[in-house]
């Protein structure tokens, strides 16, 4: 880049163009939740048949469009400010070399070079003319030494100053045009395909292209406040508040997965954060899962008559052990996103609100942590954490149980507002034999559970900071009480259901209000007793002997009904009244709780 370029240059014209895409991208957001979240669910309600659901699609294609839009509209607006930033900084170096230049009386011409004018040293009684030098930009050591030492040497003592003048010009110089070079071909790259299908080839462009932009911000990027090192939700709210719409656009943009996983943020910007990297997530597992080949039948007649009837094909063999294991990770991923955006797509049914993505992670077992309703605005909340086996390929099921506490929920506030959540944040215990013994697994993910909780009462908006509800399945009645244990819980009900044991031996050690500790056994589950007989950690020892669990006299909580459910997987069962009871205590009817006499 030219010193007249450069000169020239006016940063806020490129900061403007980046507010349009900004702003664009805002009104493609507002689009697509209204067509998810609005005109959708009309339609669902009150039109059927294979024209109904064709028109959906349709709907459900441009909502995509959108969504699509609205992130390439964030990346843009980033680059141009990121662009802008460094060429701006450039700027201010030009600027200041050419001031103490004119101030120096030396002159700065159109090519760069420096014209200094006649001079002497002092001590010299004749004048020595003046000339003209060019800088050189990114001089070493070895350089300056020579330029001043050839500056000591020269008769006029301008012609050193003039040097170091041109050589700032230089490297300002440089430095825009090293700028221009990194960013062309980023902001050349935002572009897509010329039709109207969002194809997982162009969410994987967009993690390319969000990679691209990162790299080369990475100037712009640190200057942008940083989150609180290990943060409260308090200190992540404050930090976010304090942001302009620009940082949080490009702190949204290209640390789509920081800013979702940070406790006590907006669940609106949460929820945009992690479907960016859920659209992004999909699009890499789908595309992974079309490199492998197709799984050759496993199993073939055995033809010469003889035992066995089957025989395992050496193919099959072949195929598993070179991609088995990778396609098994890809396949269970794959499931758990499909049902979340499932969950998204269910939105209206029923009166079902829309749902809120607060955390998402693919890696090791997966976590995802959905919410139906907006926390920060309801009256009600409840937090469940599912147990052993839990991962991000079965999140389907977790995410119903709560859709039926919602509703049940729902039908019991009185007009009040509920959001219930399924919150898998923690590395879950995938083998009831070989890992539900074990404690670490609680005590592990327990702070993380208590980080999450603070936040919800952070992040709420209602006049008495909404009434939180935590609920444990199995191992996860076993995380709730460790992180009662270990810390501050924030809730203001527990409710255990089928649990083995939570690591304290009475309700008072819940660190909830006195009578707010609820639990379910219902009949045929075969975990308290589990819990009662010793298995793993995850009880409290009477007298270092017996087992402790919610479900005995002496722990004392309150033993809720669980009639028309049966064994350990029914808690959330419609007509139940282990769900009607946990919905009476998530909305604070406790006269409505049903007591096993």
């Amino acid at each position: 880049m030219d010193l007249a370029t450069l000169k020239a240059f006016i940063p806020s014209e490129y900061e403007d163009a980046a507010d349009g895409y900004r702003a664009t991208g805002d009104m493609a957001s507002r689009a697509k939740d209204a067509i998810d979240n609005q005109i959708s669910v009309e339609l669902r309600n009150q039109l059927e048949g294979d024209a109904a659901k064709a028109a959906v699609g349709e709907l459900k294609k441009l909502s995509a469009n959108f969504h699509y839009a609205q992130t390439e509209c964030g990346l843009v607006s980033t680059a141009l400010n990121g662009f802008a930033f460094d060429i701006a900084v450039a700027k201010r170096k030009l600027e200041a070399a050419v001031e103490d230049a004119r101030a120096d009386r030396c002159t700065v011409n159109a090519n760069g070079s420096v014209s200094y004018p006649e001079g002497r040293k002092p001590g010299e009684e004749e004048m020595v003319d003046g000339g003209t030098v060019t800088g050189s930009a990114g001089g070493g050591p070895m350089s300056d030494a020579l330029e001043r030492q050839a500056a000591n040497i020269h008769p006029n003592p301008y012609y050193g100053r003039a040097m170091a003048y041109a050589n700032r010009i230089a490297d300002a110089l440089e430095e825009a045009t090293d700028a221009d070079t990194k960013w062309a071909p980023k902001l050349r790259a935002l572009k897509a395909d010329d039709d109207l299908t969002v194809s997982h080839r162009d969410w994987a462009d967009v993690r390319s292209d969000t990679s691209g932009v990162r790299d080369a911000g990475k100037d712009y990027l640190d200057s942008l406040p940083e989150p609180p090192k290990d943060g409260s939700p308090k200190d992540n709210a404050s930090w976010w508040k304090g942001l302009s719409a620009e940082e949080q656009s490009a702190l949204l943009t290209l640390n789509a997965a920081s800013v979702g996983a940070l406790d006590g943020l907006p669940a609106e910007s949460r929820d945009e954060a992690n479907r960016m990297v859920l659209a992004q997530s999909r699009a890499h597992v789908e595309l992974e899962l079309a490199k492998i080949p197709a799984e050759p039948t496993r199993y073939s007649p055995n033809t010469n008559g003889s035992y066995p009837a089957v025989i395992q094909n050496s193919s099959w063999t072949k195929w598993n052990e070179k991609y088995g294991e990778r396609f098994g990770q890809l396949t269970k991923s794959n499931e758990g996103m499909k049902s979340i955006q499932e969950r998204f797509d269910s939105t209206g049914e029923n009166g079902l609100p829309p749902a809120y993505l607060l955390g998402f992670d693919t890696e090791k077992n997966g976590r995802a942590i959905v919410a139906n309703g907006n926390p920060d605005t309801a009256n009600h909340t409840a937090v469940y954490v599912p147990g052993t086996t839990s991962n991000l390929g079965g999140i389907g099921g977790d995410v119903e149980r709560m859709t039926n506490l919602w509703r049940e929920s729902d039908a019991m506030a009185g007009g009040k507002e509920v959001s219930t959540i399924t919150w898998l944040g923690y590395d879950a215990p995938q083998s009831v034999v070989k890992d539900a013994p074990f404690r670490h697994y609680a005590d592990d993910g327990a702070p993380a559970f208590n980080k999450f909780m603070d936040g919800l009462n952070v992040a709420n908006s209602t006049e008495s900071g909404g009434h939180h509800t935590a609920i444990g399945h199995s191992y996860g009645t076993t995380l709730i009480g460790s992180a009662a244990r270990q810390g501050e819980l924030n809730a203001d009900d527990v409710v255990f259901a089928g649990s083995p044991g939570v690591q304290v031996g009475e309700a008072s050690e819940m660190d909830v209000p006195k009578g707010h500790v609820w639990n379910e056994e219902a009949e045929g589950d075969p975990v308290p007793d589990l819990g009662r007989f010793g298995h793993g950690g995850s009880q409290w020892r009477f007298g270092g002997g017996v087992a402790i669990i919610p479900s005995d006299e002496l722990f004392g909580a309150h033993q809720m009904s669980t009639g028309g459910s049966e064994g350990h997987s029914e808690y959330w069962d419609r007509d139940t009244d282990s769900l009607r009871n946990q919905a009476a205590v998530v909305t604070g009817r406790y006269g409505k709780v049903k007591i096993e006499e």
